[in-house]
């Protein structure tokens, strides 16, 4: 190593000290705060009821479906091949009814998650923009599967944030 390398390098490490001495850093668990709030809870439940609600009605149809099938299987050696024909196409039309709305009504449910987090959402991250400036943070992270593999409990504002939300209605 040259001379000038070594000295760049002191520099360089000297002038960085000071600036990470400055960072403060914390994390959220977004996913923990939106479902531990109030708001969190009561849209959990309305969404589970109306899942509910769905899954039982499709469950409802799905065995009219499959008792649709078995009367056909017992049947159709004694139907002519017409007959057959036509009640094998009514049973795969009703399949396919069944399907679509199995598929609508999951487009449902994600919809109305989405319209019922979504104002959760934003006054959590307002809230929590209030937090970081007032005690001077220089970063927050999400929590998720892929980013904070592991971080000290005292930088996790989650609770926090969960209790100034619920505070503030």
């Amino acid at each position: 190593m040259t001379h000038n390398t070594i000295v760049l390098g002191l520099l360089i490490s000297a002038f960085s000290a000071p600036a990470f001495a400055d960072i403060k850093i914390g994390y959220i668990d977004m996913q923990k705060a939106i479902q531990e709030t109030a708001s969190g809870k009561k849209a959990k439940k309305e969404l589970e009821d109306e899942f509910n609600k769905k899954k039982k009605d499709l469950e409802k149809k799905e065995a009219d479906i499959k008792k649709m099938h078995e009367d056909f299987e017992k049947r159709s050696m004694a139907m002519n091949e017409d007959a057959r024909m036509k009640k094998q196409n009514e049973i795969r039309g009703e399949m396919g009814k069944y399907q679509e709305n199995a598929a609508k009504a999951q487009a449902e449910i994600q919809k109305k998650e989405r319209d019922l987090t979504q104002p959760i959402v934003t006054k959590l991250r307002t809230m929590l923009e209030e937090i970081a400036k007032k005690e001077d943070y220089t970063v927050v992270l999400e929590k998720s599967e892929n980013s904070v593999m592991w971080a000290k409990k005292d930088i996790d504002l989650t609770d926090r944030l969960i209790k100034a939300y619920d505070g503030k209605k």
